[in-house]
């Protein structure tokens, strides 16, 4: 039998140091076109990658290298994130395209998100 070894996680809370709000988005009322952001949902701490090995398969298929990911502790009842939310990193803003928790860590969730056109 083998002793047990530590493993640690993949993120902890020292690793948390980008600052991202999360925003709904709505059309325009007037005839001007585009969207404006509509309301603030959420605001944290974050631990901010460009696309993880195992998503690059996706990025490439969907043709979005520019993807990032994306790791917060999770909000619980507090937000719920999804795919028509966005995401503000550093004034660039990133649609939401997949939520997965961290099965490993139950305390963080992992967002991957693409560069808003």
């Amino acid at each position: 039998m083998k002793p047990f070894k530590y493993v640690p996680p993949r993120a902890s809370t020292g690793d948390l140091r980008t600052p991202v709000t999360f925003y709904q988005y709505v059309p325009n009322d007037g005839p001007e076109p585009g969207e404006s952001k509509d309301k603030l949902l959420f605001s944290t701490w974050a631990e901010v990658d460009t696309v993880w090995m195992k998503d690059l398969e996706v990025a490439k298929s969907n043709g979005t290298l520019s993807d990032i990911t994306i790791v917060i502790r999770n909000p619980k009842d507090d937000y719920q994130p999804n795919n028509k939310h966005y995401v503000d990193v550093n004034g660039t803003d990133y649609n939401i395209k997949e939520v997965q928790p961290d099965f490993q860590n139950t305390g963080f969730i992992t967002i991957v998100g693409e560069l808003k056109q």
